[in-house]
């Protein structure tokens, strides 16, 4: 026992030795970040609401790091194909993705290759939009109670259009009519363009979807605004009520976008990209620009913003067991 004594000492230096050196190599990388652009993966095609915030926000964190972001969109899947390329990235901070509520409900509704709750390094909650509950303007309902007397008087007549199964708009719908418990039939499109120009053109009456995406088609009155998802009303239309207020007591459905990074990235790389993202959501100047589109900003990161993503997980899996959603 006694002969093994300097075995060990030297064995515990040696480990000492590896342990300091790992940690020196991670501080000097971290304080060397970026060495190369970022590529910040977008599990969406262009033009919708990920797109849009993750491209203000690859701006912005060029400026702030002194590399490119460069956004790459991965769409597939409802954001499954584009996150899952992210959770297989080098965790060296040069891969990041932007997601959705989608992340929150896909665990529901695909058989993912990845665990979502520890695949990733949460970074940052960016903010938060509301769906927006719209109708056609010929539609005899000017109040959310209207529509769902409307509703009631006619179970099954009235459709609602959607961007597809499984996506924010059904889900959204989907939570209204169990709050509400009436009988409205979904029509899914392939995007929420056609699904919005159908609601328009007068064939589908109904469609809740993001208020981003909606309020050129308020303001030129060819979709009449009755109600706002959120917890809280709209900035840009500060007299709708919201759906709860309205006539469905404790219904919140706000779609919401962050950053994630992929697991094992050294802490101080998780920590400059958070503190670079609060620096810029800071600023009066973008957070002007976000509510101008029906979104606000929302500073919550690290294990706040994990919480946040699990307790959005709970709730979109009991919509879709509840209405019995399946992907296609």
């Amino acid at each position: 026992m006694i002969a093994c004594k300097p075995l060990l000492r030297a064995s515990f230096a040696a480990l000492l030795t590896a342990s300091s050196a790992a940690s020196y190599t991670g501080l000097a990388s971290a304080q060397n970040y970026p060495t190369k652009p970022v590529r910040l993966i977008v599990p969406f095609p262009p033009g919708g609401s990920n797109d849009i915030v993750g491209r203000l926000m690859a701006e912005e964190l060029s400026q702030r790091l002194g590399k490119q972001v460069v956004v790459d969109n991965r769409g597939g899947a409802g954001g499954v194909l584009g996150s899952e390329i992210a959770a297989n990235s080098e965790p060296d901070g040069h891969t990041l993705l932007i997601i959705s509520v989608a992340y929150a409900f896909n665990p529901a509704l695909y058989q993912l290759r990845f665990d979502p709750d520890k695949a990733f390094a949460p970074i940052a909650m960016i903010g938060t939009g509301p769906n927006a509950l719209t109708v056609n303007p010929k539609l005899p309902a000017n109040s959310v109670k209207e529509l769902i007397a409307l509703a009631k008087a006619k179970p099954g007549q009235l459709n609602y259009a959607s961007a597809g199964v499984g996506t924010f708009q059904h889900l959204g719908s989907e939570l209204l009519r169990i709050m509400a418990g009436i009988n409205i039939v979904h029509i899914p499109f392939k995007g929420g363009g056609p699904a919005m120009a159908d609601v328009i053109a007068g064939n589908t009456q109904i469609c809740i979807g993001s208020l981003i995406q909606v309020i050129p088609h308020i303001d030129s009155k060819r979709l009449k605004l009755l109600g706002i998802g959120g917890a809280s009303r709209a900035k840009v239309y500060p007299n709708v009520p919201t759906i709860a207020e309205a006539g469905v007591p404790g219904y919140d459905a706000s779609n919401w976008w962050g950053i994630l990074a992929p697991a094992k990235t050294p802490p101080a790389i998780v920590k400059r990209l958070q503190t670079e993202v609060s620096g810029i959501l800071a600023r009066p100047d973008l957070q002007k620009k976000l509510e101008g589109q029906g979104a606000e900003t929302v500073n919550r990161a690290g294990a706040e913003f994990g919480k946040f993503i699990r307790t959005e997980t709970a709730k979109w899996t009991r919509v879709v067991k509840e209405a019995g959603i399946k992907a296609e």
